[in-house]
């Protein structure tokens, strides 16, 4: 084969010595393919270079086969997973991904539109919450998206997550459970969807349990660590406190436990306290956290197939699929304490 030829789908066939249509299921579907065989084909793109990325087919083909996803912080635990679902589905239909890193700079978020004005990208993956800040002052239409993560406040962009008001209605009825009667909600917003849905989530339990108003503890949160600390130490100044912290999301509870550790207490016997997410984070702290798990996998696959049946169709109406979450008990939670 010549050095300036470009590798062949036969070219790999012939070295794996399997079929033409059997590289293609490795490549596209290659859960329908066995591992042995997987592993040939994957040893023999690497030997002869085969390009089957979709880039390259988008310069072949004329059009664009990419899909651009926007991320505030690609170091969010929620981020890595959720990706996995999305880029193994793109991947099965004929898609690549492009990441665009935001790191929250509105600026950035308009530097990675002109992939999708310049057509070297079809559609969008906001991870963000919004929609990218200045895209109507620079006349850029949004192509067919899909929101993951974080619903977009006030817009049409469709939307795939987790049930966040029946995953936090199953955080409080926990602690219900466990006999908690003074729960601390921490990290409501006025701003972020999410957290308002799992805020509505504790009211639904504790309204169903008869819980009245001045047992319940709501206070505001941006989901971070350090939020959660400074939750425990606006508590402290007043005159009740609870016996249980209800979390926006895990990093919220980790800053609650490290709230509470470093002021001496002995958790769970002192206070209970359950997060939101299940990050890989919340089996290393101590207690080990009881949270609610998200499908972050299977969110990823189903906005990815959304936003390719959307590329095709072209739909008017808002979608929201909404996947249920489920509860990890751990060590972070038992009965209240008698103070």
């Amino acid at each position: 084969m010549p050095d300036t030829a470009p590798a062949t789908i036969e070219d790999v066939a012939r070295i794996a010595e399997v079929s033409i249509a059997t590289v293609s299921r490795a490549i596209h579907t290659p859960d329908k393919v066995a591992k042995s065989t997987r592993q040939r084909v994957n040893q023999a793109i690497a030997i002869t270079g085969y390009t089957t990325n979709a880039m390259a087919r988008s310069l072949r083909m004329g059009r664009s086969n990419m899909i651009l996803i926007l991320a505030p912080d690609i170091g969010d635990p929620n981020f890595s997973s959720t990706l996995i679902g999305l880029e193994n589905e793109a991947r099965a239909h004929g898609f690549g991904v492009l990441i665009g890193h935001t790191q929250n700079d509105p600026e950035r978020g308009l530097e990675y539109l002109k992939f999708l004005s310049s057509g070297q990208a079809t559609g969008l993956v906001l991870f963000t919450g919004h929609e990218p800040f200045g895209h109507q002052v620079v006349g850029q239409r949004l192509p067919p998206s899909v929101a993951v993560f974080e619903p977009v406040f006030g817009s049409k962009i469709s939307y795939v997550g987790v049930d966040d008001v029946a995953g936090a209605r199953k955080a409080a009825e926990h602690l219900l459970s466990a006999g908690h009667r003074a729960i601390a909600f921490i990290g409501d917003s006025k701003t972020r969807l999410g957290h308002q849905r799992r805020r509505q989530g504790f009211d639904k339990a504790l309204d169903a349990a008869r819980i009245p108003p001045n047992q319940r503890f709501v206070l505001e949160g941006e989901g971070t660590i350090e939020s959660g600390r400074l939750a425990v130490e606006q508590l402290f100044m007043r005159d009740q406190l609870p016996t249980a912290f209800m979390c926006v999301n895990d990093a919220t509870a980790v800053g609650v436990i490290n709230g509470l550790t470093a002021r001496g207490y002995d958790l769970p016997h002192d206070f209970s306290v359950i997060g939101f997410d299940d990050v890989p984070q919340a089996t290393y702290v101590n207690p080990a956290l009881t949270t609610i798990r998200q499908p972050r996998t299977a969110i990823g696959r189903q906005a990815m197939s959304l936003l390719i049946k959307s590329l095709a169709e072209r739909p008017t109406e808002r979608q929201e699929i909404l996947l249920m979450p489920d509860l990890i008990v751990r060590g972070s939670v038992t009965g209240p304490a008698k103070r």
